[in-house]
């Protein structure tokens, strides 16, 4: 490795580090929220990668391309939620969402953070919008999914995932390859019909418990789809390394009882439509609401040079995100 090519991993890399620090600062947050020219500047750049601030426009979104063929996941955009108040509003918006879904025959899927209705709060207030939502979930066949949040929050999430799950077995689990808790979650989370959604993981993390983004992780993130295929299990394979989708697509993917492929949506929009036109199930992966700041930050600390491009689409006035324009044209 050059010189150059070590300054630019390292420039990358605290960049990436910067974005997320930023991203947890509620003064920058109030900032941005406060100065309305440099609020419509960022939400510009947010459009690549949000839905927008309502749902009627998720479900506009989810509705052009469910035609299309793709799968769906709908996320109403929320953590941290410190206000009874406030975790049943997001609850409501939530059950909404599902409502809509079911009614209007698009079906997908529902994820969200627990966080956003209660567990910062009260434990059993979050189990209680949990099993609230799971039995509406359970009402029109729609799956509900658990997101994960930082290693804190991990093992009060999976409690309340193994309690609401006994009722309602719609309901799936995301876990985190980089933590070093994995594993052993997943050893005795994964049991046949599970439904699971595998991510790399975006959070940053200590190295006593976690990997950083390394060929070290992208072995335990095959390792651990090879488990939850022995296991039986549905699957979601959150990425967009396509490096690492060829290895899991040579790997254990045609013994899988269910493997599809999620995406976020704004990323990589030519990998989504190239993976779908070779015959692979894609689900693509939507957000909206207010709470866009944090989730455009994750966005670009996961790809640095995504600031070159948050910077292009507030210069040009971005009115919706392209992926739309691209994936509807092919």
């Amino acid at each position: 490795m050059n010189n150059r090519t070590a300054h630019e991993q390292r420039l990358t890399a605290g960049a990436a580090a910067a974005l997320k620090a930023i991203a947890r600062r509620p003064d920058i947050k109030m900032h941005i929220e406060q100065e309305p020219q440099l609020y419509t500047l960022l939400q510009r750049a947010a459009a690549r990668y949000v839905t927008g601030e309502q749902r009627p426009q998720a479900l506009a979104v989810a509705h052009q391309l469910h035609d299309e063929g793709y799968a769906v996941s709908l996320e109403y955009i929320g953590e941290n939620t410190v206000s009874a108040a406030a975790c049943q509003q997001a609850t409501a918006e939530l059950a909404g969402v599902l409502t809509e879904l079911g009614e209007q025959g698009i079906g997908g899927r529902v994820s969200f953070d627990l966080s956003h209705i209660g567990l910062l709060v009260d434990r059993e207030l979050a189990l209680a919008h949990l099993l609230q939502l799971g039995e509406l979930a359970h009402t029109y066949g729609i799956e509900l999914f658990i997101s994960m949040e930082e290693s804190a929050k991990t093992e009060a999430i999976l409690q309340l995932y193994r309690q609401a799950v006994a009722v309602y077995p719609l309901i799936g689990i995301t876990l985190q390859a980089h933590l070093h808790r994995t594993w052993a979650d997943a050893a005795v989370l994964l049991t046949k019909d599970t439904r699971v959604r595998f991510v790399k993981g975006a959070y940053e993390e200590p190295d006593t418990l976690a990997l950083s983004r390394s060929a070290e992780l992208d072995d335990r993130y095959v390792t651990l789809f090879e488990l939850a295929v022995q296991r039986g299990c549905r699957i979601s394979l959150a990425t967009h390394d396509e490096t690492l989708i060829d290895r899991l697509r040579l790997s254990s993917w045609q013994g899988a009882a269910s493997v599809e492929l999620e995406l976020l949506y704004g990323i990589r929009p030519e990998l989504c439509v190239r993976l779908r036109e070779q015959g692979y199930p894609v689900r693509v992966y939507l957000t909206y609401g207010q709470e866009w700041y944090l989730y455009l930050c994750h966005r670009i600390a996961e790809y640095p040079p995504n600031l070159y491009q948050a910077l292009i689409d507030m210069v040009g006035g971005q009115a919706e995100a392209p992926m739309m324009q691209y994936c509807l044209s092919k």
